[in-house]
């Protein structure tokens, strides 16, 4: 005599169970792409992250700039004067647009006919921008640890400050090193910059205009 029986159903318990697995697979699944998705190539497990040289920044007045030595310098040596070499203040471009940030720097070059000395370090180093007959800024006001640099200056050899400072266009103090400074006029306004090395000064100044 036979009987028909019917098998038993699984409980709910293991249906949970399975359910479970099989969305942990899902979310594991999920997991992987994503990561292939947001570190594409990354299997030597090693960042690709661009590098960058900053420039020194003119909103703090630290004019950390050194242009590159022709030579070592010894004591006899003559020193440069005005009479034997030429300073010249520069800027990147001679118009700026809003929110594009003046790149000041300057070049010291040997007219002369033999080698001289100079200190080019930042101690002997001043920037400053007027326009008419106001300072708007000067890079000394506040600035930080200067440096010295004794160089050798070679004949009818010219050497450039680097990197550029960017001055953030705001007016500069002494009183103001920690706080924020104010904005100084722009829409078309005309500044000129002059520079000074062991106190020979540019001879002419650098013109820009502030939009």
């Amino acid at each position: 005599m036979s009987t028909n029986e019917r098998p038993e159903r699984p409980s709910k318990a293991v249906y949970r169970r399975r359910r479970l697995v099989v969305l942990l697979g899902l979310l594991a699944i999920i997991a992987v792409i994503a990561l292939l998705i947001i570190q594409p190539g990354s299997s030597s497990g090693r960042s690709q992250e661009p590098s960058a040289s900053p420039s020194a920044s003119a909103g703090t007045s630290d004019a950390a700039v050194t242009p590159s030595p022709s030579a070592t310098a010894s004591d006899g040596d003559p020193a440069c004067t005005a009479d034997t070499v030429t300073v010249e203040a520069k800027t990147d471009k001679s118009t700026y647009q809003a929110g594009e940030l003046p790149q000041l720097s300057l070049s010291l070059t040997n007219t002369g006919s033999v080698p001289c000395t100079i200190d080019v370090g930042t101690s002997q180093q001043v920037f400053t921008i007027t326009s008419g007959q106001e300072t708007y800024w000067t890079s000394t006001d506040c600035q930080t640890e200067p440096t010295n640099a004794v160089t050798l200056l070679e004949p009818q050899t010219t050497i450039t400050s680097n990197p550029a400072i960017a001055w953030d266009r705001t007016r500069s103090a002494t009183d103001t090193c920690e706080g924020e400074r104010p904005a100084v006029p722009a829409g078309g306004a005309s500044y000129h910059l002059n520079t000074t090395v062991a106190g020979i000064e540019s001879e002419d100044s650098a013109q820009f205009l502030l939009y």
